[in-house]
């Protein structure tokens, strides 16, 4: 959209002082450039938005891609005791400062009730997949590629998708498994590596390095089916994963969840495999992804961004 600029910035550790200068950096160049609306798209940068409005009087937009407080909360990146602190910390630093934003940009349906604090300015528009026009699907003949894309880690199911890439794979040795995206905890990703080191038929890409969504295309593009699963808890059961708008507006095949939010939404193009990954049915499963022409009896349209371009600029062009 024509007069949208981002501002990116380097890579810093999870904890460090990186954390505070990429905050200083960013309030250095909104100050200088001087958007007449400025988005910000985490809570950590709240400071920087609440700053920007009381002193130059722009717009400032919080896009709010995670109810943060129940991601703190119910998974595994606070140790426990720190939890409820520091989620309630969050939202109270959300509360108090929700009085400067024009507007707040839900990426879930579940946040209208669940972040009260932003009901009375807020639109939703969903985490949609824009498809490039010249993406293809190119899988190879030779083998059956499964992959998991996005955040690694045990509560975005990785380990899940692993136990059955395992069990499919012992019936089937053409089954291999790509792993795709960032894992955050190095506890986490020593243990993917022990995996992999077992399980020669398991691969991953990224790891410790974050990758750009155009590579994460290219995997989606060279695979069969795509993992959806997540070992179910609050902060995710009301939630639409954007890896399954991907995969739906990609036209994967997919491997999900037996969640009720999750399956309707495949069901309309023929999308899935519905799967119970605590007890999974292997010889089905098998039987479904060596059908795989079945899947797609139409294209998924609802899952691509175009839907929601539209009532993005008309919130935008409101403020």
């Amino acid at each position: 959209m024509e007069g949208i600029h981002f501002l990116p910035h380097g890579p810093f550790t999870r904890i460090g002082i990186g954390r505070i200068k990429i905050r200083i950096e960013l309030l250095r160049k909104v100050f200088s450039i001087k958007p007449d609306i400025l988005i910000v798209c985490t809570h950590e940068l709240l400071g920087v938005a609440l700053l920007y409005r009381v002193f130059t009087g722009k717009k400032v937009v919080y896009d709010i891609q995670e109810n943060y407080r129940k991601n703190i909360i119910y998974t595994e990146v606070f140790p426990f005791p720190l939890r409820h602190l520091v989620g309630s910390l969050v939202r109270f630093r959300e509360w108090i400062v929700s009085f400067a934003f024009s507007k707040f940009i839900l990426a879930e349906r579940c946040y209208e009730s669940e972040l009260p604090f932003a009901r009375a300015r807020s639109v939703v528009i969903e985490n949609k997949c824009r498809v490039p026009a010249d993406f293809r699907r190119k899988p190879a003949s030779n083998i059956t590629r499964l992959i998991f894309t996005g955040t690694i880690a045990e509560s975005t199911g990785v380990f899940q998708a692993i136990e059955l890439t395992k069990k499919l794979h012992k019936a089937d040795p053409k089954i291999q498994l790509l792993i795709m995206g960032y894992c955050a905890q190095s506890s986490v990703f020593k243990k993917l590596e022990k995996e992999i080191a077992m399980h020669p038929f398991i691969t991953m890409f990224g790891g410790e390095a974050f990758l750009s969504h155009e590579v994460i295309m290219d995997g989606i593009a060279s695979a069969h089916f795509g993992f959806i699963c997540y070992p179910m808890s609050p902060h995710i059961e009301n939630k639409i994963p954007s890896k399954l708008y991907e995969y739906l507006a990609c036209q994967l095949p997919i491997l999900v969840q037996d969640h009720a939010p999750w399956v309707k939404l495949c069901l309309p193009p023929a999308a899935a495999v519905k799967v119970n990954f605590d007890e999974p049915n292997v010889p089905f499963i098998l039987e479904q992804i060596n059908k795989e022409g079945n899947f797609y009896t139409r294209p998924a349209s609802e899952a691509r961004w175009e839907s929601e371009e539209t009532r993005f600029i008309e919130a935008i062009q409101s403020i």
